[in-house]
């Protein structure tokens, strides 16, 4: 795992636990966006074990699918839960308030928590430093 990779599996782990906090404050769009930056960041370590970045979340999408999901070296639902975190994140950040449930937030969040849960699988464990919080 590189440097970079790493603190792109730290920055998701924060995401997350941020759209844990969101969501036990009834702010689910907001907890629905914060889990979707938790796959997208861990997209985006995937890639860059290929040495691919991308400026755009359309590229970053694209190219997880292409060299992941197309391929079999994640399971495709992962590129899935991807695209739809995308679009419940734009509607939680762009549209009416309330208008992410719930249960939309939950789901988003559980799969951000399995998207992680097989990054650590297949680019690795993130060890925990003495002295240093992740």
């Amino acid at each position: 795992m590189t440097p970079e990779q790493k603190d792109l599996l730290v920055h998701a782990r924060q995401s997350l636990a941020a759209a844990m906090d969101l969501q036990v404050g009834a702010h689910y769009g907001f907890a629905a966006s914060r889990a979707y930056y938790a796959m997208f960041y861990l997209a985006e370590a995937f890639l860059l074990g290929r040495e691919l970045a991308f400026s755009k979340h359309s590229a970053v999408h694209a190219a997880f699918g292409r060299y992941f999901a197309k391929t079999g070296l994640v399971p495709a639902e992962f590129h899935h839960y991807l695209l739809s975190g995308f679009e419940v994140r734009l509607t939680g950040d762009y549209g009416r308030p309330k208008q992410v449930t719930r249960e939309q937030a939950a789901e988003q969040i559980e799969r951000a928590e399995q998207f992680i849960q097989l990054a650590e699988r297949l680019i690795g464990p993130i060890q925990d430093e003495p002295g240093k919080a992740n």
